[in-house]
Order: structure tokens, then C-alpha cells, then sequence
């Protein structure tokens, strides 16, 4: 009886310990990342605030050939969703909706992964001017895990997984733009 109960304690505290330190990690993440592009404010902003554009320099869209996309609303404006299907389980299933855009400066967006989770993060896209032919373009993400959940901030680094994803994108982003 005594090596049954000394062995549902160390039990008990082996499931305690990761729960007590839950409380004291951080919940919220964000990833940012921004590239220089030469052309006009104006030119840029009309091109990314098109969620189907998205298509021709996001990494994501790129990752399954076979991916279904299905596109509701008018694009470039707020209440726009494009939604994505596929069977590759770095894509899975979701869908992405114009939230607000401040004209020729920011859209917000809200992505709601579908597969292989179900998680709702907020998404941005900014434009700024240097000057009257270079703009600053910064695209990123905020999130918020849940507890317990979010015990595995310890050991992911979404900056660096999602950082090189925004990095790839805003290159081909600066490519496309710079060539027209």
C-alpha cells in the first residue's frame, strides 16, 4: 500500500511540475518582418492589399501544387475570405479574411487554421514610404496560446519558423514588384 501511494505522489508531481510552470510562461507571440521594395507607397499597397496576390509570393501558397482555394467577396476589400485545402499537413485547411484596411497603409487580416488545428491569430500587411520610390513593406502575425498549451513556447521558436517564411515571401514580393 505505501509503494502504491509513493508512486501515484511522484505521478502526481511529474504531472504538476509542467502545469506549474505553464503559469509562468508567456502566452502571446508575434513575428514580423520587413523588406525594402523600389517602387512607390501607393503602387505597393495596391498590389498586396489583394489577397489573390498573396498567391505569387506567399511560401504557403506554393507549398502544395494541389491545393483547392476558394476565393468569397470582393477582393481588397473587408469581408473578403480566401480559404485553402490540402492534404500536405504543413498547409492542412483554413481560410483567410480581410478585416480592415487603412488605405494605402495597413490591412488586418484574421487567418483561421482549420487542419491539422483549429487556431484563430491576427495577420497584417503595413506600407510606409522612405521617400517618393522606395517603400518599407512589414508583414506579420500575433498569437496567443492557450494553457497549457503554451508550455511549448519553451521549445519552439515561432520567430525563426515563421520569420523565414515571411522573409521568403517579402524577396519574391520585392522581385515581382520591382520587375513590373
Amino acid at each position: 500500500m505505501k509503494i502504491l501511494k509513493t508512486v501515484l505522489l511522484v505521478i502526481a508531481v511529474l504531472v504538476a511540475i509542467p502545469l506549474v510552470v505553464a503559469i509562468f510562461v508567456k502566452r502571446d507571440y508575434g513575428v514580423e518582418r520587413q523588406v525594402e521594395i523600389n517602387k512607390p507607397r501607393l503602387e505597393v499597397f495596391e498590389y498586396v492589399k489583394y489577397l489573390k496576390n498573396q498567391d505569387n509570393f506567399s511560401k504557403w501558397a506554393t507549398m502544395d501544387s494541389n491545393m483547392k482555394k476558394t476565393y468569397t467577396g470582393t477582393d481588397g476589400t473587408p469581408g473578403f475570405i480566401s480559404a485553402w485545402e490540402s492534404d500536405n499537413p504543413d498547409v492542412g485547411a483554413g481560410e483567410q479574411e480581410i478585416i480592415k484596411i487603412t488605405d494605402g497603409e495597413r490591412i488586418d487580416y484574421e487567418l483561421r487554421f482549420l487542419k491539422p488545428f483549429e487556431t484563430t491569430e491576427k495577420a497584417y500587411m503595413t506600407t510606409g514610404a522612405v521617400n517618393d520610390s522606395v517603400t518599407t513593406v512589414a508583414w506579420g502575425f500575433d498569437g496567443r496560446m492557450k494553457y497549457p498549451m503554451n508550455l511549448m513556447m519553451l521549445f519552439m521558436d515561432f520567430d525563426k519558423m515563421m520569420g523565414e517564411d515571411f522573409e521568403t515571401g517579402l524577396s519574391k514580393l520585392k522581385t515581382i514588384l520591382e520587375e513590373k
